[in-house]
């Protein structure tokens, strides 16, 4: 089985301890940044502070909850019509437009917040550059269950300020990091599995097209179950 946690959103093993009361499953989104200026691609990855109760000292993305604020955010481009319709096809009747569009909102907001590293121009954040890469589900028995969307967005396609850029009290030791480093951190296995996704995605197509199919992990009737979106 799979396990893991990415930030304080997932973990894919069946906890050993007394089962909690139902836990509502609340959204959530990650975001995997990329810079290709150079010879390899460097993604943005930090480490969780040591008083986290959820993966202390272990590197992921920056991410998080779904705030409340975040569909009434404005936007300077909307999601690109591929992620717009995965994000609704994977929740019929259930996923809106405005909920597809906060959960992008959400993952770019986390990323200012927890790197310092502005999104947001004179319209709002430019979610038109993001793709839709990853979705995976806390199972049951935790204390807290997420449905986390991971979208992955190159610097070069949007305009990021960097002038903040820095440690913060969610992430330390932010670093810009090609795949073979990032490997010998200390990972959850689904940011390792993750990046194994994107790897392969970007290794058939650089550009990583909207449309590239989206995998799913989740825990169904105590058995860990791969799809794809």
């Amino acid at each position: 089985m799979r396990t893991a946690i990415d930030g304080s959103l997932l973990s894919l093993e069946a906890s050993t301890g007394p089962r909690p009361a139902t836990v509502r499953i609340r959204d959530a989104a990650a975001l995997i940044l990329v810079d290709r200026s150079g010879p390899l691609p460097r993604i943005l990855m930090g480490r969780r502070a040591a008083s986290h109760v959820f993966m202390p000292d272990f590197y992921v993305f920056p991410g998080g909850r779904r705030d409340r604020g975040d569909s009434a955010a404005s936007v300077s481009s909307d999601l690109h019509p591929m992620v717009m319709d995965k994000l609704l096809a994977e929740m019929p009747g259930k996923m809106s437009p405005a909920r597809a569009r906060a959960l992008a909102v959400a993952a770019l907001r986390e990323l200012t917040e927890e790197t310092g590293i502005g999104t947001a121009g004179a319209g709002g954040p430019d979610l038109g550059m993001l793709r839709y890469v990853a979705r995976a589900i806390t199972p049951p028995g935790h204390p807290r269950r997420y449905d986390t969307r991971f979208f992955l967005g190159f610097c070069d396609e949007s305009v990021f300020d960097m002038s903040h850029f820095g440690d913060t009290d969610e992430l330390e030791d932010l670093q810009w990091l090609d795949i073979a480093t990032i490997f010998s951190l200390k990972l959850a296995r689904i940011t390792k599995t993750v990046l194994e996704d994107v790897m392969t995605l970007m290794e058939l197509s650089p550009s990583l097209p909207f449309g590239s199919p989206v995998p799913f992990y989740r825990v169904h009737r105590g058995r860990f179950v791969e799809s794809r979106l």
